[in-house]
């Protein structure tokens, strides 16, 4: 067969093919685009709490600190900022002219990073709706509410985890997400320009690597105390700030993902005013590996990374380091305060963001992108609730036959008997009432 007829019959077959699957998709009402079908514009999980959401966005600069990483801003010239995101309980009337919030369109440059995707393919993200409204009031129903800071996963974005965000947010938390510039994908800087992701340097033994991270994650902790700093600013009676009074800073917690992990481990360790920290699947860089725990701490692995453990899996976790064994058993079994340590075994290491919502066929995997939401905003909000608002729950530190997917590791979970609510300043946990 010459080439141009070959060519000609192939063409001829996929111009039928595409005929086919354009009738059948509009037979089914579905998107004819096939790359909608695998990233489709998707709905937002509903929040289960009793609060709308409201946000806004702050530009944060440390004056007391110098940019430590050779980017946009020269290294020891520019002063470090903290770009973060504040969600919270809101109050909405009939007499509102408000729209709800899209989804920003940074997390297509997170996955385009952590997957090396074209980002063109992640555009249609700006088109899905959230539940968040821009500059609402806060609701009045509570005086002053808990608070928790959140820290994302290298090369990703504060917007990564959003359905989780707005779960908190719902259930009467204020919730602050942080981006940090250099390690964050791309952060937009006070002068306009960008900040964006560094790749670190290679490294002839992962001891290397290993300092190099103990370095990058004491200054996200750093970021983590500035932003407590700006919280007692804000809360000051005369600050005139839309905060101000509102917020209850002897219940702060903060949690993370991956590096975020690490960071909220990090802050916990090194920062009395943390009252509680969750890791979803971080490191135990710096100090939280050589002091014990404090205060409560839960630890939510993944069966994914659990198998790259085991010497005999030839395919590792991107995320796995040959350290994390020794110190995860280090700090789950030093703590002096109550510690969880769950896996997720369908669970990979990025389940714990939006992305199988983004993409279910390429991203869902072992269990749905519903099942995955619903299992990150359950247990996250089962932990903080009972140490920030005293509320108890069947979910921690026992196996339940509603979430099989989820099991306590014995030798690293221990709980207290004492109610367990706030963090006072001499670094022990103390009871109080519930928020709402």
């Amino acid at each position: 067969m010459k080439t141009s007829t070959k060519w000609g019959v192939l063409g001829g077959v996929a111009g039928i093919a595409a005929a086919a699957h354009i009738y059948r998709s509009k037979k089914e009402g579905l998107s004819s685009n096939p790359m909608r079908r695998l990233f489709p514009v998707f709905t937002m999980p509903e929040p289960t709490g009793t609060y709308a959401i409201g946000t806004f966005e702050a530009h944060l600069t440390d004056s007391k600190r110098k940019e430590t990483k050779r980017g946009t801003v020269p290294e020891g010239v520019g002063e470090r900022e903290i770009p973060i995101t504040v969600w919270y309980p809101a109050e909405l009337s009939s007499q509102q002219d408000t729209e709800v919030e899209n989804y920003p369109d940074s997390l297509g440059e997170c996955i385009s990073l952590v997957f090396g995707l074209p980002k063109g393919l992640f555009r249609h993200v700006s088109r899905v709706k959230t539940h968040m409204f821009k500059n609402v009031p806060v609701a009045k129903e509570c005086s002053r509410y808990p608070v928790l800071l959140f820290s994302p996963g290298i090369r990703s974005t504060r917007y990564q985890s959003l359905t989780l965000v707005e779960e908190l947010a719902s259930q009467g938390y204020i919730v602050i997400g942080m981006d940090h510039p250099y390690t964050s994908a791309r952060v937009k800087l006070t002068d306009g320009s960008y900040a964006a992701y560094l790749h670190e340097p290679e490294f002839a033994q992962s001891r290397e690597l290993y300092d190099y991270n103990v370095k990058e994650v004491a200054v996200r902790a750093l970021d983590a105390r500035f932003v407590r700093d700006t919280l007692e600013e804000w809360n000051h009676p005369s600050s005139g700030h839309v905060l101000s009074g509102l917020l209850d800073l002897s219940r702060v917690g903060i949690l993370g993902h991956s590096y975020g992990g690490a960071t909220a481990a990090e802050a916990l360790a090194t920062d009395e005013r943390f009252a509680a920290a969750l890791s979803l699947e971080g490191g135990f860089w710096g100090e939280v590996s050589h002091k014990p725990l404090e205060r409560p701490f839960m630890y939510l692995f993944t069966g994914g990374t659990a198998q790259s453990l085991n010497p005999d899996t030839p395919k590792k976790e991107a995320v796995f380091f040959e350290e994390w064994q020794e110190d995860a058993d280090r700090v789950m079994r030093a703590s002096r305060s109550d510690a969880l340590f769950a896996t997720v075994e369908p669970f990979y290491h990025q389940s714990f963001t939006d992305i199988s919502l983004v993409s279910p066929k390429l991203f869902a995997k072992k269990v749905s992108a519903e099942r995955t939401i619903e299992i990150t905003r359950t247990y996250t909000t089962a932990f903080f609730d009972r140490y920030l608002n005293g509320i108890e729950s069947e979910l921690l530190g026992q196996d339940v036959a509603a979430f099989p997917e989820v099991r306590y590791q014995p030798e690293y979970t221990r709980m207290g008997d004492a109610a367990l609510t706030g963090g006072d300043l001499d670094g022990k946990v103390t009871p109080g009432a519930a928020a709402r």
